[in-house]
């Protein structure tokens, strides 16, 4: 049995790597509401959502969700911190009716997402190893009042299955993946916060456990009426874009009939994370052209209910680094919603909605800036 030191450490080990990215979700001063696909597109234009707090309170509160209470615990400050949150708390009083507490999915899940976009806020995505880092995130949540998105990576769901478990074609990945997200579910609305389940990377080798999470989704759906995870990754950047852009439709399709969101990835995210290293890969692969995400709107919006978020690499990089360390182009993605709204022709600055992983080493503006153009959601290191 861990001892109380010990399991302190793991309770806190998503709060406490959260609070190093504390300045990470101030939101900018101004923002512009787009939508998550191009269904969507259409309602944008006919009406913004209801008015809520301002895009400054509503970035302090997404901060203050990983990061409050941990810098509070850290630093000692709890007086000081406690008036942050309460502050935060007071200030986020409105939410889309669709979003309740507890595990957001399906319609739910993409106004979470647009009022994101909206109010110009990132939604923290934080990885998890077990259930005391689950309980530690949504702990957090709950202090700031706000959503948070709990990530299971391939690794988090085979450690939680345990070291001795057997693996074969990913069982104990895809078994402690669903047993974690049982867990959250079960807890989930306790907390009294927006929970999004979420699973990371998933490369081509990797697709056994993607399909087995999928089949827990269906299984799940056919019970429930809706999935058990909120939306998953896959990471196909290595294939060729075709590759990448046909087999994201693919599982787009299935996807789409249980309301489960896609996020999937282009260009490379450097550094090193779940075994997988890019650390020495060419840097022209680092940065995703406008082109190349407009291939993919073009193909996942086509696809009948489907939603979906991108992780377009804009120079970031997985792993912690210091400020200084990371050389990020966030006007790729300002060009990037440009384009498109130019080929789609519609009212909306940001139709695309795009997501920030490897975001330590970066500097507030950068970070700020990325917001602007359409980033609802950044991984925490």
């Amino acid at each position: 049995m861990p001892s109380k030191l010990s399991a302190a450490a793991l309770a806190g080990a998503a709060t406490y790597c959260a609070s190093s990215a504390l300045n990470a979700f101030v939101a900018p001063q101004a923002s512009q509401g787009g939508q998550v696909t191009s269904q969507s597109v259409q309602s944008q234009q006919q009406g913004q959502a209801a008015a809520g707090p301002s895009p400054a309170h509503v970035g302090a509160l997404a901060m203050g969700a990983v990061g409050v209470a941990a810098c509070a615990a850290k630093l000692g400050k709890r007086a000081s911190r406690s008036k942050v949150v309460r502050a935060a708390v007071k200030e986020f009083t409105k939410m889309p009716a669709t979003v309740k507490p507890g595990v957001v999915t399906g319609q739910g899940l993409v106004d979470l997402l647009n009022y994101a976009k909206e109010k110009g806020f990132a939604i923290p995505g934080v990885n998890i190893v077990g259930t005391s880092s689950i309980n530690a995130c949504m702990e957090a949540a709950k202090k700031a009042g706000g959503p948070i998105m709990v990530t299971f990576s391939r690794g988090g769901g085979q450690f939680i299955a345990g070291k001795a478990a057997d693996n074969t074609d990913d069982a104990a990945c895809i078994a402690g993946s669903v047993a974690g997200a049982l867990h959250c579910r079960a807890v989930a609305k306790l907390y009294g916060v927006p929970v999004i389940l979420h699973t990371d990377h998933c490369q081509k080798a990797w697709l056994p456990w993607f399909d087995g999470m999928l089949k827990a989704n269906e299984e799940y759906f056919e019970a429930n009426g809706e999935p058990l995870f909120s939306s998953h990754m896959l990471d196909l950047s290595e294939e060729p874009l075709e590759e990448n852009i046909a087999i994201c439709k693919k599982y787009l399709e299935r996807m789409a009939k249980v309301n489960l969101l896609l996020e999937m990835e282009l260009g490379v995210t450097g550094g090193e994370e779940d075994g997988v290293d890019n650390s020495n890969v060419d840097s022209s692969r680092l940065y995703t052209q406008p082109e190349e995400v407009w291939q993919v709107y073009q193909a996942l919006s086509s696809v009948p209910n489907g939603n979906f978020t991108v992780a377009a690499a804009f120079g970031n990089v997985h792993g912690v680094y210091a400020p200084g360390n990371v050389s990020l182009k966030p006007e790729i993605l300002h060009n990037t919603q440009k384009f498109i709204k130019e080929k789609l022709g519609c009212k909306s600055d940001k139709p695309v909605s795009f997501v920030f992983h490897g975001g330590s080493g970066s500097s507030t503006e950068d970070i700020q800036y990325a917001i602007k153009a359409g980033v609802i959601k950044m991984n925490i290191d």
